[in-house]
């Protein structure tokens, strides 16, 4: 068809029959289904393809698979680097990066003072102890700051969502000492993959991709007067940290992992058994006006 036939056909249906409509609403799906009536006739799509791509979306729903897929088609890491972009442009510098939030965060996690324990002891693993402080981007330390942890435990599986895991493991809400200081201690997680022959994997095949991450640990950390952070670091040394299908490995988010068997650094530590060290600073940009919010609004799972 000639694009001024489809122009013709869309402004027929897209003008209001009934109402006001939202402005803003109205402008985003007309633009939407222009533009994917312009691809139907570009690549001649047929019915039964149209009608293949509905029932997939349909099950994408049913499987609760929409948070990989919008992070698997790189939507996650977009945003991200428009906000980047919006503080580049107000003069804000420094900071720690941000990175994907991902799916699978649960809201109420226990807080602890300065320090938490996060796995709660059934699982054989790799101790890891992660520490760091928090300060703004001029160095001074911000006390009673949240540092939001989740991670996935050593079979890459999440609380909540894994129902034989216990209600909030290797999950916890860390404020701060007066120095803005956290400590945890956690076993190391491990890296997983989309759900497999699920709705996210099923496409990424047919784009010639894979679906696995590698180790990570989300965090939110968060302080009156600061922009809210969204990140995660990778544990290096995992064999997709550079080719992790969500595209959340970001440069500045990959600590060094200190592997340590010397039995009075052990002792020191309160063990009884060699363990892994992180050391990670976390670096907050102070609030802007007229800036799009680092509190994103989106629905979360919470526990009962």
């Amino acid at each position: 068809m000639e694009k001024a036939a489809i122009d013709a056909l869309l402004k027929e249906m897209q003008a209001p029959t009934r109402g006001e409509p939202t402005p803003r609403v109205k402008a985003i799906v007309d633009r939407i289904v222009r533009d994917l009536f312009y691809v139907i006739d570009e690549y001649d799509v047929e019915p039964s393809e149209f009608w293949s791509a509905v029932n997939y979306l349909t099950q994408a729903g049913r499987n609760d698979e929409y948070g990989l897929i919008a992070a698997g088609l790189g939507f996650e890491r977009f945003l991200d680097v428009r906000l980047d972009a919006a503080e580049e442009a107000a003069g804000l510098t420094g900071g720690t990066p941000r990175t994907i939030e991902g799916p699978l965060y649960v809201a109420g996690a226990p807080l602890c003072k300065g320090e938490a324990r996060l796995d709660d002891g059934s699982e054989e693993g790799e101790i890891l102890i992660m520490h760091g402080q928090v300060r703004d981007t001029d160095g001074r330390p911000v006390a009673g700051a949240h540092v939001e942890v989740w991670h996935a435990n050593t079979r890459g599986n999440y609380s909540f969502f894994d129902k034989s895991q216990s209600p909030f493991n290797l999950r916890r809400t860390i404020e701060t000492d007066a120095e803005g200081r956290y400590r945890f201690r956690t076993t190391m997680p491990s890296g997983y993959a989309v759900p497999p022959d699920g709705s996210t994997d099923t496409l990424l095949k047919q784009l010639g991709r894979h679906g696995h991450r590698p180790a990570h640990i989300h965090f939110f950390v968060s302080a009156p007067g600061y922009r809210k952070l969204t990140t995660q670091i990778n544990i290096d040394g995992d064999p997709y940290l550079h080719d992790d299908f969500a595209f959340a490995t970001r440069d500045g988010l990959i600590p060094a992992v200190e592997r340590n068997q010397d039995p009075d650094a052990i002792a020191e530590a309160g063990l009884n058994a060699p363990f892994a060290r992180i050391a990670f600073d976390f670096e907050l940009r102070s609030e802007a006006a007229a800036l799009p919010s680092a509190e994103v609004q989106r629905p979360r799972a919470e526990a009962a």
